[in-house]
């Protein structure tokens, strides 16, 4: 397709909500694009789609089966990504996500495609320094990080301190470095239920005043903080009710349990643990009154931008980029991080405030920010233009020193 854009989107995590506006994006703005991934993102709306060629690399790979048998999965699918990459059509490449094993990733891959392949390399850097946000950063995870930051032709974000972090830390160079939105998540459902309809589907009573805390539960996202402000500073004569909606990763069982023993004796708190479907997802969303992002730390977080797409204000922890994506009494409030004092009392002056007040009415005007602000089509539009400033420049391995 000649004077068509052509890119290889490897997904890496399967990330469906990102992927899922992403290329629907990158086709508005006319380019051809190889998506390789594998189960999580399959979705059956790509299927033939002009412009979209879906590659499964990674079928079955998060099925129970035996340590051996797991390993060998990523094998293959790594052996796959190499042939599929050797032959692929597209010279662009753009890492979304890396793979399992990521400091092969940052380094091995990363020389394969720039040095054997002459491939152009682009790199959407979710998160900075991951392990540094977990407490678990080492040497040699900050040398991987270098060299793969070092060896990509561009890198996106999605702030200005993410991109201040990459220079300081890494030595990235500006000019090779873009800011993006986050992008809205509206990948899923999104009905005319009502407010008193998702209520009663919980079996929340309709005048509760109701907390959702939504998505994984890992000891950075502070879980412990909202579910002691909720026990022990906020009136027990208020009719609040507290949904904790997600799952625990494999290594935060022990932390959910530990946080849920010092909670047994609240009964107005609904646990919903487990994996949360698409098709539910908006329930949570339209039952609750506020979301609540109590983060210990953070780059940048999906869930607020799911909250936005279902118009709940958010009162969030001042980490990471959440302050700049929250409107004081506007969107929501920010609060102190790791302060359940802090976070009681700034919980009870959102449901005294003209926020909560006229929900129903600022549930409209939040969605209509959101959708102006982290427009998908604005991220496709900023995307493509460092793709067409790449095909101009001969790719070669720049900045590549460490």
């Amino acid at each position: 397709m000649k004077g068509v854009m052509e890119v290889s989107l490897l997904t890496g995590m399967d990330d469906k909500a990102y992927m899922f506006g992403l290329v629907r994006a990158l086709i508005k703005n006319s380019v051809k694009l190889e998506v390789v991934g594998g189960d999580g993102i399959d979705f059956p709306e790509w299927h033939g789609v002009e412009g979209i060629r879906f590659l499964n690399l990674k079928h079955r790979l998060d099925e129970p089966a035996t340590h051996t048998v797991k390993l060998w999965r990523i094998l293959l699918s790594y052996a796959s990504l190499l042939r599929y990459t050797w032959s692929a059509s597209p010279n662009t490449l753009h890492i979304i996500w890396n793979n399992k094993l990521e400091y092969l990733d940052r380094t091995a891959l990363m020389l394969y495609y720039k040095f054997v392949l002459g491939k152009r390399v682009i790199l959407t850097a979710h998160n900075v320094n991951k392990a540094k946000r977990d407490h678990m950063d080492t040497y040699l995870n900050r040398l991987t990080l270098r060299v793969q930051y070092r060896l990509c032709d561009w890198i996106f974000v999605h702030t200005e301190e993410m991109r201040r972090e990459l220079v300081r830390e890494f030595g990235c160079s500006q000019v090779k470095v873009s800011v993006i939105p986050f992008g809205i998540d509206d990948s899923r459902p999104n009905t005319n239920l009502t407010t008193i309809e998702a209520k009663k589907r919980l079996e929340i009573g309709k005048d509760e005043k109701t907390i959702l805390f939504f998505g994984r539960i890992v000891p950075y996202k502070g879980l412990e903080y909202l579910v002691e402000a909720f026990q022990d500073k906020l009136p027990a004569s208020e009719r609040y009710r507290l949904v904790v909606a997600g799952r625990p990763e494999k290594d935060s069982v022990q932390y959910l349990e530990a946080i849920r023993k010092k909670a047994k004796k609240c009964e107005n708190i609904t646990w919903k643990i487990g994996y949360v479907p698409d098709a539910e997802t908006e329930v949570y969303f339209k039952a609750a009154d506020v979301l609540v992002l109590p983060y210990r730390n953070i780059y940048q977080s999906g869930v607020l931008f799911l909250g936005y797409n279902f118009g709940l204000p958010v009162i969030a922890s001042a980490v990471g980029g959440l302050c700049s994506e929250i409107i004081e009494g506007q969107t929501g409030f920010i609060v102190r991080p790791e302060d359940s004092t802090d976070l009681g009392r700034v919980i009870e002056k959102y449901f005294s405030s003209d926020l909560y007040r006229g929900l129903a009415e600022h549930r409209s005007r939040i969605q209509q920010y959101a959708h102006d602000r982290y427009s998908w089509q604005a991220v496709g539009e900023l995307t493509m233009k460092v793709y067409e400033h790449l095909s101009q420049v001969k790719s070669h391995g720049r900045e590549w020193r460490i």
